[in-house]
């Protein structure tokens, strides 16, 4: 990999902008493939990505390059190459923490399996639902959960749990061997050096759209105050 300078001048670190376009490059190869697309020019990729082609150049170039100029890129091969980088083309062990209504969905999705995200275990303060099953797997007490990490390696915790409870959560996950926490709790986690923790605040999205709505309906009603 080349190296890459994100926005807080960290060199070799892929910045944040570029790292949330992977996921979506994947995704739409993966639905050119199931098409029938065997080749696609990057120009043809940006067209249907809402991008520019020097955009898809750059990002891809980052990486080492993907194509031949004048050829495009094989569709197949592409996907694959960034299904390595974003490293989901070996299986990810996922447990889920909190089995409350977020939990159960999340535990319900079937994408997680689609994409080598196997979910393995699942863990609630509430002895009522221990025993029980949420999309194939078993719900464990939370007590048991630094024993259950001894035994089986665990790459990503996700933590539904009410705000409260999340923090006292992330030592014993490091402990056990955790390298990611996708943490739906409201609060923000601190962890140590040796996780990743990626804080979803669900309401973030929609207090962009409802920004990006009123932003709108002022732009038509005075197109010049964005320049004031």
């Amino acid at each position: 990999m080349s190296e890459i300078i994100d926005r807080n001048n960290n060199p070799g670190r892929v910045s944040d902008a570029m790292t949330r376009r992977m996921p979506a490059y994947y995704r739409r190869l993966l639905e050119l493939e199931n098409l029938g697309f065997l080749v696609i020019s990057s120009k043809e990729l940006a067209r249907r990505m809402g991008l520019t082609d020097s955009q898809i150049r750059h990002d891809f170039n980052a990486f080492g390059g993907f194509g031949r100029r004048g050829r495009g890129y094989n569709v197949e091969l592409l996907r694959k190459a960034i299904g390595d980088i974003l490293d989901i083309n070996r299986e990810h062990n996922l447990i889920i923490i909190g089995i409350g209504n977020m939990g159960k969905a999340l535990a319900q999705y079937k994408g997680f399996s689609e994409h080598s995200f196997k979910l393995m275990a699942l863990f609630d303060a509430n002895s009522e639902l221990v025993g029980k099953r949420f999309g194939g797997a078993r719900v464990y007490a939370i007590n048991g959960l630094a024993k259950y990490l001894q035994k089986n390696p665990t790459d990503i915790a996700v933590i539904c749990t009410p705000a409260a409870g999340a923090q006292e959560l992330v030592e014993p996950l490091a402990a056990g061997g955790v390298k990611g926490i996708w943490n739906f709790a409201a609060v923000d986690l601190q962890a140590p050096d040796s996780i990743l923790v990626n804080n979803v605040h669900l309401t973030d999205s929609l207090m962009m759209l409802a920004f990006r709505m009123h932003e709108k309906q002022v732009l038509e009603e005075d197109k010049s105050w964005i320049s004031e």
